[in-house]
């Protein structure tokens, strides 16, 4: 079974936190002053359309991480659903333009990173923990000891 009691449990409570967590992130520390801040920061002009694609991509997000709480029905493709929007959720930390982090700094202190910091930080930890699962499930489905590598 790709899914165990504690492994569905971990992923629901792990998707309300990040779901908060990006919710803060999109609704309070994104706001029209950190995209302006961020674009002097970077050198650009500010956009309003960056302001609505940061906020759409944390919609999104949010819809994403909230669907976790799913993985209690214990259903494969909710699995892969997780995996998918944390890996990529991941990923924020390289694509969010740095001066955006600045500016967050520089408007919040360092409690403005922290939104950001669990939702990325913590889909990292998520996805490494759902590769690991993922792993030795096909390993196990194989026939194979888990822990016995070709």
């Amino acid at each position: 079974m790709l899914w165990t009691s504690g492994l569905r449990w971990w992923v629901a409570v792990c998707s309300v936190v990040f779901g908060l967590g990006t919710a803060v992130q999109n609704f309070v520390v994104i706001n029209a002053s950190l995209v302006a801040r961020a674009a002097e920061l970077a050198g650009s002009p500010a956009s309003d359309g960056f302001l609505v694609g940061l906020r759409l991509v944390g919609a999104v997000y949010l819809v994403g991480n909230l669907l976790g709480v799913l993985a209690l029905t214990g259903r494969a493709w909710v699995f892969w659903v997780v995996l998918a929007v944390n890996a990529t959720q991941a990923a924020g930390v390289f694509v969010i333009p740095p001066a955006v982090f600045r500016a967050s700094v520089e408007l919040s202190g360092w409690a403005g990173l922290l939104p950001s910091l669990v939702t990325d930080g913590g889909a990292l930890v998520l996805t490494v923990v759902l590769l690991g699962r993922l792993v030795r499930w096909r390993l196990r489905s194989r026939g194979e000891p888990a822990g016995v590598a070709r």
